[in-house]
Order: structure tokens, then sequence, then C-alpha cells
């Protein structure tokens, strides 16, 4: 494949929040619980059709896993 046939990263970018997008439309619809993550409290939540929300965790590791290696070493 040359250069001028790859997609640029705004559009791979795009692409993928509109898949994911879609597959959470898709589940509610289907009152199929989904599963999110809130990245300001590190909580991990099972999200309900009728929009409840139930804590599953916490987040466990913190840190990059390159960061984690390091400080073993």
């Amino acid at each position: 494949m040359t250069r001028q046939e790859y997609i640029s990263d705004e559009a791979v970018v795009r692409r993928a929040n509109a898949a994911v997008r879609i597959e959470l439309e898709k589940k509610r619809a289907m009152d199929i619980p989904v599963v999110t993550y809130d990245r300001e409290t590190q909580t991990i939540y099972r999200e309900n059709s009728d929009g409840t929300r139930t804590e599953v965790g916490k987040r466990i590791r913190k840190g990059r896993y390159s960061e984690r290696i390091a400080e073993k070493a």
C-alpha cells in the first residue's frame, strides 16, 4: 500500500467513536446492560437501559504498564 491509500488518524478516531456509539445504542435498544468506565472517579459502572447505574468495581492499578515495570526493576 502506498502512503496515499492510508486513512488519516482523525478518520480512524472518528470511525472508532462512531462504532462505539452505534454499539451502545444497539445494546440499549435490546435492553442489554452496558458497562462503562468513569475516568474522573475511576469507577466501573453497569448501566441499564432505564438509566440506573450500579457500581461494579474500582480501578485496581494506577499508572502505565511501562511505568509499573520500571518501578520493579
